[in-house]
C-alpha cells in the first residue's frame, strides 16, 4: 500500500513541528512519499514565512536587495535546523537562496522559497531523496496547471524512488519560470503526487482532526463529520469550509484515491474520509455539513414573458463577460431571474454600471440590487433520501424569525443554498445547525 502525505504550515511550523511528522511517518512505513508546505504561524502574532518572503520581495524592488523579512526567514529556517540537531549546511543554503532570489527578481520564484527550503530540510531530516517540483509541476504562462503533462513528468521523476519529499505550491511554465498555486496549494501538489505514484491513500495533515458540520465559530463544539463524498467536499469548500482546498479534489478523484483529513497534533484521532463517490453505506443524517459566507449581491431581473425571449439570458451573462465578473448563483423564474455576485468585484462604481448595461442589454421591466447578502449552503447527499429535508430547513429558518432573499436547490438534490441578510447569518446558521444535528447542550 502507498500512502502519499500532505503537511502544511502548521505542521512545519518549528523544529518541534519537523520531529513530529518524522514520529507519524515512522508509524506507518507505507506513508511513503511526503509534501511540505512552508512554516506557518507558530504562535499569535508571530508570521508566516509565505508571507515574510511576499515582504522580502517588496524590499528587493523597493531597495535592489532582500533585507530585514529575508534575515527573519534566515532566522527560522535556522532554528529549525538547530532544533532537529541536523548536521546541514543551512547558512551556505540560505546564502546561495538569498543569491538566487536578487538575481531573479519574481515575485513567485522567491514566495516559492518557503516550500523549497522546508522540503530541502525535511528530506535532510528523512534522509530521503527531494524532489524541486519546478521541473515535474508544469503550469502555462498564466499559472494554469497542465494536469497531463505534470502527471507525466511527475511519474518520471518519482520512478524507481521508494520515498521522497517533495515541495508543494509551484511549479514552472515551459520556460522554466516559477509559478505559484493559489494559497493553500500545496493540496494540490500532494494530489498530484498522489496521483502520480498511484497512491491508495492521499492524507492531507492540518491542524484540525478533520471536516465539522459546521463552523466552530458560530456554533461551538459541531460534530466532525467521518466521511463525505468528493462532490460534498466541493460544495462545503466553496462556501468557506477551507480545511482543504476544493482543486486538490480533481487529481485524485479521476484516479479514485481517496482522502484522508488528519490532525498532525493529535494523530491517533480518526479525522475525515473524502470518497471519490457516496458511500454505499447510506448517513443516518439527511445533511452532511453547512456552511456559509457572507458579502454577496443579489441583481435581480423582472420581464414579462422573459421564458420565450431567445437569447435574454445569454445577453445578460455577456455583460459579466465583458466586465470580467463571475456570478456564484443564478437563480431563476418563468419571468424573473437573479444573479449572485461576490460584492468585491462590484466596488468602486461597477455596480451602477453594470446595472445600466444589464438595463440596455435586455431592457428588464424591473432591474434592483439587493447588497449585504450571506448564502449558507445545506449539502448531503442523503437529502435526496429523506423526505421533507427542504420544510424541514425552511420551517426552522422561519422559527428563527428570518427573512430568506434567496432560494436555489441544485438539480442532483445535493444541496440547497439559501440567501439571508448579514445580520441573520449567524442566527440562520445556528438554527438549521440544530434542526439537523439536534439541540446543543
Amino acid at each position: 500500500m502507498i500512502k502519499v502525505c500532505k503537511f502544511g504550515g502548521t505542521s512545519t511550523a518549528d523544529g518541534m513541528g519537523f520531529a513530529r511528522i518524522g514520529r507519524i511517518l515512522g508509524r506507518d512505513l507505507e506513508r511513503r512519499y511526503v509534501v511540505v508546505s512552508a512554516p506557518g504561524k507558530r504562535y499569535g502574532g508571530d508570521a508566516k514565512v509565505t508571507d515574510l518572503l511576499y515582504a522580502s520581495h517588496r524590499e528587493l524592488i523597493d531597495g535592489g536587495h532582500v533585507r530585514d523579512a529575508y534575515a527573519k526567514v534566515e532566522v527560522r529556517f535556522t532554528g529549525i535546523v538547530r532544533e532537529l540537531g541536523l548536521e546541514f549546511d543551512i547558512a551556505g543554503l540560505l546564502a546561495e537562496t538569498k543569491d538566487e532570489i536578487e538575481a531573479a527578481r519574481e515575485e513567485a520564484f522567491t514566495v516559492s522559497r518557503g516550500e523549497y527550503l522546508a522540503g530541502r530540510i525535511m528530506a535532510a531530516y528523512l534522509s530521503v531523496p527531494f524532489l524541486d517540483p519546478r521541473g515535474a509541476v508544469r503550469m502555462d504562462a498564466e499559472g494554469k496547471l497542465l494536469a497531463e503533462e505534470t502527471d507525466s513528468l511527475l511519474r518520471a521523476a518519482l520512478k524507481g524512488k521508494d520515498r521522497a519529499v517533495i515541495a508543494g505550491f509551484y511549479g514552472a511554465d515551459p520556460s522554466g519560470m516559477v509559478r505559484l498555486f493559489p494559497r493553500g496549494g500545496s493540496d494540490i501538489t500532494g494530489a498530484l503526487v498522489a496521483r502520480a505514484v498511484s497512491a491508495d491513500l492521499y492524507e492531507n495533515w492540518t491542524d484540525v482532526s478533520g471536516f465539522l458540520a459546521c463552523d466552530p465559530r458560530i456554533v461551538p463544539g459541531p460534530v466532525g463529520i467521518e466521511q463525505l463524498s468528493f462532490r460534498e467536499l466541493r460544495e462545503l469548500s466553496y462556501l468557506g469550509a477551507d480545511v482543504l482546498h476544493s482543486d486538490a479534489v480533481f487529481p485524485v478523484r479521476e484516479a479514485g484515491i481517496p482522502i484522508r483529513i488528519l490532525n498532525t497534533f493529535r494523530p491517533d484521532d480518526g479525522g475525515t474520509l473524502i470518497l471519490p463517490a457516496p458511500s454505499a453505506r447510506p448517513s443516518e443524517r439527511a445533511v452532511t455539513g453547512i456552511a456559509g459566507k457572507k458579502n454577496f449581491t443579489v441583481i435581480h431581473l423582472e420581464k414579462s414573458l422573459m421564458n420565450g425571449e431567445i437569447g435574454f439570458a445569454h445577453r445578460v451573462l455577456a455583460v459579466l463577460k465583458r466586465r470580467r465578473i463571475s456570478f456564484e448563483h443564478i437563480p431563476s423564474g418563468i419571468d424573473a431571474m437573479s444573479l449572485v455576485i461576490d460584492s468585491a468585484q462590484l466596488k468602486n462604481g461597477a455596480l451602477e454600471r453594470l446595472l445600466e448595461e444589464i438595463g440596455a442589454a435586455v431592457l428588464p421591466e424591473k432591474i434592483y440590487a439587493i447588497a449585504d447578502v450571506a448564502l449558507i449552503a445545506v449539502v448531503g447527499h442523503g437529502m435526496s433520501r429523506n423526505v421533507g429535508t427542504s420544510a424541514r430547513l425552511f420551517q426552522a429558518i422561519a422559527r428563527a424569525g428570518v427573512n430568506v432573499r434567496m432560494i436555489d436547490q441544485g438539480s442532483s438534490e445535493l444541496n440547497i443554498t439559501v440567501g439571508v441578510d448579514h445580520a441573520d447569518y449567524e442566527r440562520t446558521v445556528r438554527a438549521v445547525y440544530d434542526e439537523f444535528f439536534g439541540k446543543r447542550a
